[in-house]
Order: structure tokens, then sequence, then C-alpha cells
């Protein structure tokens, strides 16, 4: 496994899936095909590598519902999920003319009465182990995870969904197999809404799902609540942060590059259309990914010019026909450079859309958002802060982006004057980017009686350094009012008491300056699990890693049914007025 993965969730779940599927493979010497559907294939790949696989004796993967030659001398390993449609093909495998010697069957989550008897029923003697693995989520990076479901947005916040309730019990699954994956029993609170219903709704489900899966463990003996806090809250607690142009690298390049499946492609200085895969396995992505554009611009040509000055000719002269002698030599140093130029490249991709309009655009955001500019003078007049990137030739929906911050400054305006705004920005067709936010709680229409209360922020003017990233996302207030023991019970109520821990006797200030430790290094403490009803953007998920730098005693995890970049939040919103779309469970997932 490559250093990068070999920390956090990813290495959890690869070591769980070694402790099982593969510890099981060990016990007979036979090399074994290994028998995927979509959702595991993902899983796997998120947390090892082919050659890992190999070296377990994994020769063949394969596709669960492609069409597969048998091989009737080999044992076949299926790791799917637990629907019809993958018990189906299983079943298709053996019952006429069976296309394996015997198949070790693993479940990622709990397989239903029905489907399993109906295995047993018909592939019996072909099954040598079967077993449930509690692991239905997707682990994205060391602290982040997903439940890979983006569907669920329209599910919970679509006008016409039938499906909120099967959505948010299907989450509440996921998110126990997290839990358990972890093997934590949280104490559960959620953030009340006197708007919405679904984190409450997600937080009896998942108290009641875990109560279940902790009831009896293996041993015949109860699990108390371990010393971790599960916070589940909606997207309208904060429409800005997914709203607003960022400055650090990850938030930045997914925001202004197409960046698709965390895939980065782009031309070479040679012409030639290359691509690089933006994971914890690229040590530079892990360092660099949550600093500020103009250090991470500063610092690759350096690394660059440090690399080449230390493998230069001894006549000291480094040439481009010297370097690509060098990197035909020396592999390592090719792996080197070749990393560092493809974050140059992208570094430069973002600074190339950053001095076109992006720069014009932050300042205006961040009055906005902040309330305040950059001197601290308080916005008096957001409309005066608004015009001029109305005025000025940006892009529709950059226009729309900056409508959305001021009537989030304003809580919501009033119908005559967002009429001027859409007629402004040229979506008389397309207002549902503005109005539809109204599905998720967030006011956009006020009435003059209306009175909303702004939550305080944290006071951080200390710790700024850059006029165009003043704005810290409201989740990292969250975290560390949590570590601190500070959210007020009222508009946070206990779903399940939390231990011990976490009243008082276990909280540690998170603005108590530590000395940064290695990301891989084991945190003894406690953890803090955050789940966000309606997707999280790369800016929250920092905000997960620079709490836990801060705060040695607790780890802090985020996660959602999916990551959000401005613009699919735009056309998600969009599409909520839309007629019914089929909901996405595992079980479709799985026929994408």
């Amino acid at each position: 496994m490559a250093a990068g993965s070999d920390y956090g969730l990813k290495r959890i779940v690869w070591k769980k899936i070694k402790d099982t599927i593969i510890a099981d493979c060990r016990k007979s010497e036979v090399w074994k095909i290994l028998i995927l559907d979509s959702f595991t294939t993902k899983l796997l790949s998120s947390c090892c590598k082919m050659s890992d696989l190999m070296a377990e004796k994994i020769t063949i993967v394969e596709d669960l519902f492609k069409s597969r030659e048998p091989v009737q001398e080999m044992k076949a390993i299926y790791f799917m999920s637990p629907t019809e449609k993958c018990v189906e093909a299983f079943i298709a495998d053996f019952k006429l003319k069976p296309k394996y010697k015997a198949a070790y069957v693993y479940f990622t989550d709990y397989c239903p009465d029905d489907l399993f008897n109906n295995m047993k029923l018909h592939c019996a003697k072909y099954i040598r182990v079967c077993k449930e693995l509690n692991i239905s989520f997707m682990p994205q990076e060391a602290q982040v995870f997903t439940c890979d479901n983006p569907s669920a947005f329209k599910n919970i916040y679509g006008s016409n969904s039938q499906d909120k309730k099967k959505t948010l019990e299907t989450l509440a699954g996921q998110l126990v197999t997290l839990c358990a994956t972890l093997d934590e029993y949280p104490g559960v609170r959620y953030k009340k809404d006197n708007n919405m219903e679904n984190a409450k709704i997600l937080a009896e489900l998942v108290d009641n799902k875990l109560a279940v899966h902790y009831d009896l463990d293996d041993s015949g003996k109860k699990k108390g609540k371990t010393q971790a806090q599960l916070l589940i809250l909606e997207r309208n607690f904060d429409p800005v942060s997914p709203i607003l142009h960022e400055l650090t690298y990850q938030a930045m390049a997914y925001d202004l590059i197409d960046i698709q499946e965390d895939t980065y492609k782009y031309k070479s200085k040679d012409g030639s259309e290359k691509q690089a895969l933006l994971n914890e396995d690229d040590m530079l992505w892990v360092k660099l990914r949550h600093k500020h554009i103009a250090e991470v611009s500063e610092q690759i040509p350096k690394m660059v010019k440090e690399i080449s000055a230390s493998k230069k000719q001894p006549d000291g002269k480094i040439t481009i026909s010297n370097l690509a002698q060098m990197m035909k030599k020396m592999p390592s140093f090719r792996k080197q450079l070749t990393e560092k130029t493809i974050h140059l490249q992208l570094a430069e991709d973002c600074m190339q859309h950053f001095s076109n309009n992006v720069e014009k655009l932050c300042k205006a955001e961040q009055d906005l958002a902040v309330g305040a500019d950059a001197e601290g003078v308080k916005v008096k007049d957001p409309m005066r802060t608004l015009l001029p990137v109305l005025l000025s030739p940006f892009s529709t929906h950059d226009k729309i982006r900056a409508v959305l911050l001021y009537i989030f400054s304003l809580s919501g305006t009033t119908d005559e004057n967002l009429n001027k705004l859409i007629q402004h920005v040229k979506i008389e067709d397309e207002r549902e980017f503005i109005l539809n936010w109204k599905q998720l709680g967030v006011p956009i229409i006020t009435t003059p009686s209306m009175f909303s209360r702004k939550p305080t922020r944290r006071d951080r003017s200390q710790g700024e350094i850059y006029n165009l990233s003043r704005w810290t996302p409201v989740i990292k207030d969250i975290m560390e009012d949590a570590v601190e023991n500070k959210l007020d019970s009222r508009d946070w109520p206990h779903q399940s008491e939390c231990p011990t821990a976490w009243n008082g006797s276990g909280a540690v200030s998170a603005r108590q300056k530590h000395k940064g430790s290695a990301q891989d290094e084991r945190r003894s403490g406690s953890r803090l699990i955050i789940f966000v009803v309606g997707g999280i953007c790369h800016s929250e998920m920092r905000s997960a890693y620079e709490v836990t730098q801060a705060v040695k005693s607790c780890e802090v995890i985020i996660g959602s049914s999916h990551i959000l970049t401005p613009i699919r939040l735009l056309d998600d919103i969009k599409a909520l007025s839309k007629g019914p779309m089929e909901i996405m469970t595992i079980e479709e997932r799985n026929n994408a």
C-alpha cells in the first residue's frame, strides 16, 4: 500500500477487508477470482491497489454483471451489496451449471432474510463462507467519507420526491456501518431546525439502528457507548461556504477545473494529453491540498529546482537533455519530477482562472459573506457591493453565486428586489437556481415582519493572512464548540446521551496550538463524527483536518451523501422542482 493511504479511514477499511476476506483466502493456498459489483469496485479501489490483491493470491478481478467464462477449478470470492440484483446474479453463476469450484460470499451490509434464504435454496452446496462486513460507506480521504449517493439530495429536498423516507433509512444504515468500522458507539446529537426535520429523523434512525447493531456483539456482551460524538445537521446551516470561490488548492481546483472522478486531465508542454489521479497516494497532494494557492504557487517551483539541483551533473549545469538523461537512469527521480510537474500545471491552471476573473469576484464575495470589508468596516449597503459584479462580464453562474451571497447576507430579500436581480442576471426562465433554496429551508423571500437570528461567529480576525480568504466555514465553529463542550443543548438536542468524556472532562480548547503531528499518528483521544444532510464542500472537509491538527485529543471525521462543488450544487438546486426521479439506492448504483 502506498504511504498516502496508510492512515485514516482508507487504512481502517483496508484492514477490515484484509482481516475478513483476505484472512479467509489465506486458509487455502489456491489462487482465487474476486467478483465485485460497481459499489465494491469503487470501495476497493479507494483503499487498495491491484498489487495488494495479487500479493494475497487474487489473480483476477471480475464484474458481477458482465458475462464471464467459467473457471471450474478455481474458487471465487464475491464481495457485493446485499441487493436483489446482486443476489440474482450470484445465483445465476451456480444454479444451472456452476461457474466456479466454490464461493466465498461477503456482503457490504446486512443481507435481508429473503435474499439469504434464496441463495441457500439454490447454491448452498457451493457456499463455503457467507459474511456481512458492515462497510457500506466510501472512505474518500483519511478523515472524509461519503455514502456515494448524490441522488440523495433530490430524494430528500425535491418537491415531488416520494423517496425521502427510504433515502434517510439507507443513509442511516450506511452511517451505522461507518460507526461499526470505526468500532464506535457514539452519542448522537442533531441541529434543531424549525423549518426542517431531516436531521432529527436521521438522528433517530441512526440511534435506533446503532442500538440494534450493538445490542449483542459476537461474544454475547452488550457494547456500551464509546467516547465519540455523532453530530447530524442539514445543509441550510451554512449556505455560504459551498457557494464562495475558495482560494485553497483543493477547493479551488475542484471549483474551477473540470475534475471528474478525482482525475485531472491536462495537456503537457509537448501537447500530449495526460491525466493524473488526485488522491492520497500522491503525498505532494496531501501536503498541498489545504494550503492557499499563493503558497502552492510559490512552493512547487522551489521543489522542482531543489530536486534538479540535488541531481545535477558534475559540471553544475541543468539542461533539458541532462534532465531527460537523468530521468531515464533514475526512475525515482522521474517519479518525483512528474509528481511536481502535475501540480505545477494544476496550480498554473488555477492561477490562470484567478487572474482572469476570480480575483475580481473574491473581494465582493468575501465582503458579502463576512459582512465587513478587509479593514473590518461593516458592509452597510450590500447592494453596492453586489452591483459591480452584476455590471461586469462574468459568467451567469458567477453572477448567480454573487446574488445568492447577497440574499444570504440579508437572510432573504423582497419579491420586488428578487425580480430585479433575476432580470439583471438574465435568468428569468431559470429562477429555480435561486428560488429552490427555500426547499432546503434557506430564507430567500422575507416579509418586513420576519426576524431571523444570525448565529454569532467566532472572532478569527487575528488569524487572517489573506484578504480574499477571510470567510471561515460555519462547520469549523461547530467542530470547535463540540470539542470544547460548548454546544448549546437547546440548539443541539441529544438523541442519546454522550459519554462522560464529552461532559467537560475530555474537552480541550480547539484554539490551543499544539505542535503539528504527523498525519498518520494514531490519536488516542475521542472522535467527533459529523454528517451533513445534503452534501459537504471542500472547505468543510479542510476544517476537519485543521481542527484535528489543533486538538490532539480529538479526531474529527466528516461525511455526507456526496461532495459538492459550487456548479454541481447550483445544478442540483435548480433540478429540485423538476418531476420525480428514481431513487438511486445501493441496488440501482450497481446498475450504473
